[in-house]
């Protein structure tokens, strides 16, 4: 340990001698000697600039020797620039400024593009949530995903339910998630969206289609980037605390130190999540089987053997804004999870004694630079080491009844229990699977600015993953053991361009994917009176190739036209190949990639403002062509030896579906009143088709033209937000919030019935947060599915109705 604190003292001292840059801070005030918080600070001609805090505090690094200009502007001050000389390492610079008449602000015009304007105006089909306002809140990333314009968070019940993401009618594999830009499923189990706080989150990416050069990887439906914080211009602390309906609580701490001298940087953050989960339900798909076999629906009974518990931790520590680095991190991240299995893929009936944990001890490296080695290049390195490890106990044989009691049977004309079954458990023999898997995830991508406004770069991914799956109730022997290995390699190159004054972008992108999977498993045979482990590989090899464009052109001022398109291979990951099963979800080894040929135009309007109105328009077509689609299959009825009675164990697994197309539009208005009324509504409607005319025979397909099952169609959400300041205290802020959704009715398999469709949604949220003066402390409150609406999931299951919670967060801004 001493050893790594005198090669950390080291590169610090290095990064001193080689600075030539300085710090320049100081306050912002109005001409009452007020502080002037949220306004821009830069310095001009450079790229350098910030946002004062609350108490109008602001910091420059990395800022040159020499004279400069540094201006401050907003919407609410006249533009201020001032001359300051620098020339020592630490420098001191308060401005003074005029804010602006009620007169005066009704006819400005913001023109300036924040990083999410500039994010949505590059031609990708892309949509950017803010989380400042959530993180206040009792709310979780997957409900700020579910509210976004074109996306469905599709969960297979309460907290720590498995999720996967639909963006217009790509879900699976298709979808990318990244935490950071590196695939969020190397941090395990625990790290998920559900479990990262907002507050731990700067923004979301929401791509659909083509993605950007940092993000190349085997996807084609799209990605969802989380961003985590890393201003480390303030020093502080952050914790939240928060408790609910269900028994659940949630909280949160993070922080993150910066030695201003010496550039090094230290960010912690960790989370605990524990609930029971248990809600009740009582829709079309709760049923109740009477001792004489009758089937009972709409029956009302509350959820047992649904807790889940969760501790995650992520530490990094490294240099930001040195000459040799902008940002260089080493990071660790630990995480444990415990979750009780509940059911099957459907309600059908419940588990008992059916769960799993999962422990993660991920190993970080991230390095970027600007202007590396030349003027103009710029580097960006990520890599992650992963050790994983998923084990899943189920050896409890009795069947049992929504009740919470074992299922009853009627003999000689007396109820009993029904018999458990020998060598049974929930879902099959009983078992107790233990799956280890190492992750290597490395990413890199290097690009050169050839001239203003040309930009070409290069990105290489390779991820490797080894799996062990191993049945811990057989005799140890490691000739029993599956092994399985998937290599992928994906190397990209895009170039970037624009023309006409910058009216014009434009992007050309281009890829090669090259993909490995082996499998070794155990076959016993019979040989000279005996039992022989002889074990057999398959190892399957893809090859393919892919390329796409995008462009945005800017017509008018604030309105742009933005169009993509690609043709791209996606590979079935280890996961859809071999199975999950904490998820239910059985192997499928002979699965191909998937072929997609998309296709997206649209606009982006706004913000226009008159007076104290602003108005934001979106809208967005996309054409989807799909082919050997990979997707969950509509839920089949798995017999399992010794189970033939059961017709209600579900599981499923990842099919090749063939040909499906999906074509529709999406849209959005945001309008905001005076900065304190904030209303939001969005839409999407698709149809998602099975293209494959003709079956394997030659014969016409049955499914030809279906809507494709489990997959909403058509989603509308609205949100508003109301602020009211120096409400029972002053300089306190007072927000309303108010959110509602609906879901059209869509078919839970392919099966055209009444009983296989899930019905309607149509909720409402309601919520409050109060902001103490001093800053640092927040009280929210929340009611979710006010009305206790019927709600669902995936495969028909049901989601919490009506719950309550409270969150405190706190904030400490200023320490060392």
């Amino acid at each position: 340990m001493r050893s790594i604190y005198t090669f950390l003292f080291l590169i610090s001292s290095f990064s001193i001698s080689l600075a030539q840059t300085a710090t320049l801070r100081g306050r912002i005030t109005s001409d009452a000697n007020a502080p002037v918080s949220f306004v821009t600070v830069q310095i001009v001609n450079t790229t350098l600039a910030t946002m004062t805090n609350e108490a109008g505090h602001y910091e420059l690094r990395n800022v040159p020797y020499g004279h400069h200009t540094v201006r401050v502007s907003s919407l609410e001050i006249h533009r201020q620039e001032t001359k300051v000389t620098v020339n020592q390492p630490e420098h001191t610079h308060h401005v003074s400024v005029k804010l602006r008449s009620e007169n005066e602000l009704s006819e400005v015009q913001v023109v300036g593009k924040t990083e999410k304007k500039e994010i949505e105006t590059t031609g990708f089909a892309v949509a950017i949530i803010e989380t400042k306002e959530a993180s206040l809140r009792n709310l979780n990333t997957n409900e700020l995903l579910d509210r976004t314009v074109g996306v469905r968070v599709r969960q297979n019940g309460g907290i720590g339910s498995r999720v996967e993401y639909n963006l217009n009618g790509m879900s699976g594999s298709a979808v990318g998630l990244f935490l950071d830009g590196i695939e969020i499923s190397t941090y395990g189990s625990s790290f998920n969206l559900n479990n990262i706080p907002p507050a731990m989150i700067e923004r979301i990416e929401v791509y659909k289609g083509v993605l950007p050069s940092h993000l190349t990887g085997d996807y084609v439906g799209g990605a969802i980037n989380v961003v985590l914080k890393k201003d480390a211009s303030h020093n502080n602390i952050t914790a939240a605390v928060s408790y609910g309906s269900f028994n659940t609580f949630q909280s949160d701490l993070s922080g993150i130190y910066r030695n201003q001298k010496t550039g090094f940087t230290a960010r912690a953050s960790g989370f605990y999540t524990h609930t029971d989960n248990s809600y009740t339900t009582w829709g079309k798909f709760s049923k109740y089987v009477h001792p004489d076999r009758t089937l009972e629906r709409y029956y009302r009974a509350k959820r047992f053997n649904n807790e889940y518990e969760s501790l995650g931790g992520r530490f990094e520590a490294g240099f930001t804004n040195v000459k040799w680095a902008d940002q260089f991190f080493l990071g660790y991240n630990a995480s444990d999870t415990y979750n009780e299995i509940p059911h099957g893929t459907t309600m059908a009936r419940p588990y008992v004694g059916r769960f799993a944990e999962y422990q993660a001890h991920v190993f970080s490296l991230n390095y970027n630079k600007n202007n590396f080695l030349v003027k103009g290049m710029a580097l960006n390195v990520n890599a992650v080491r992963s050790y994983r490890s998923t084990f899943v106990q189920d050896t409890v044989g009795q069947v049992y009844n929504w009740d919470g009691r074992p299922r009853m049977l009627i003999r000689n004309g007396v109820e009993i229990p029904v018999p458990p079954i020998a060598g049974m458990g929930q879902q099959g023999p009983k078992s107790m699977t233990e799956v280890n898997r190492q992750i290597t995830n490395m990413r890199s991508n290097l690009a050169y600015t050839l001239t203003q406004g040309h930009r070409l770069s290069v990105n290489h991914k390779m991820e490797t993953t080894a799996r062990d799956d191993n049945d811990l109730l057989k005799p140890v022997d490691k000739n029993m053991v599956t092994v399985s290995d998937v290599m992928n390699n994906i190397i990209a190159a895009n170039y970037e361009a624009t023309f006409l004054n910058n009216k014009l972008k434009t992007n050309i992108l281009g890829k090669y994917t090259f993909n490995r999977t082996t499998q070794t498993k155990p076959e016993l045979i019979i040989q000279d009176g005996g039992n022989v482990v002889n074990r057999i590989t398959h190892t399957s090899v893809n090859n393919n190739r892919g390329y796409g464009a995008t462009i945005s052109y800017n017509v008018f001022p604030k309105m742009y036209v933005i169009g993509s398109t690609e043709n791209s291979f996606v590979m079935a990951t280890e996961s859809q190949l071999w199975g999950d099963p904490e998820n239910n979800i059985l192997e499928n080894p002979g699965l191909i990639p998937e072929k997609n040929v998309n296709y997206n135009l649209g606009f982006r309007y706004g913000s226009v403002q008159k007076g104290k109105h602003k108005l934001t328009l979106y809208a967005n077509t996309f054409w989807r062509n799909g082919f050997n689609k990979i997707t969950l299959q509509a839920v089949e009825n798995q017999i399992i030896q010794g189970r033939e009675s059961d017709a209600d164990i579900q599981v499923t697994k990842y099919v090749n579906l063939g040909k499906t197309q999906s074509r529709g539009f999406e849209g959005e208005v945001i309008y905001v009143y005076d900065n304190r009324l904030n209303a939001l509504f969005n839409f999407s409607k698709f149809n998602s088709l099975f293209k494959l005319k003709y079956d394997e025979k030659g014969r016409p397909h049955d499914l030809y033209n279906l809507q494709l099952p489990n997959e909403p169609f058509f989603t509308v959400n609205g949100s508003v937000q109301y602020r009211m300041n120096d409400k029972l205290q002053k300089k306190s802020i007072l927000n309303l919030y108010y959110n509602t959704g609906y879901v059209a009715p869509f078919r839970t398999v392919w099966m055209k019935s009444e009983w296989f469709t899930t019905p309607t949604q149509f909720y409402h949220d309601i919520g409050t947060s109060y902001r103490f003066p001093n800053g640092k402390m927040v009280v929210s409150a929340d009611v979710k599915n006010l009305f206790n609406a019927e709600i669902y999931d995936n495969f028909g299951v049901q989601k919490p109705g009506r719950s309550i919670s409270v969150k405190l967060n706190y904030t400490i801004s200023k320490f060392l």
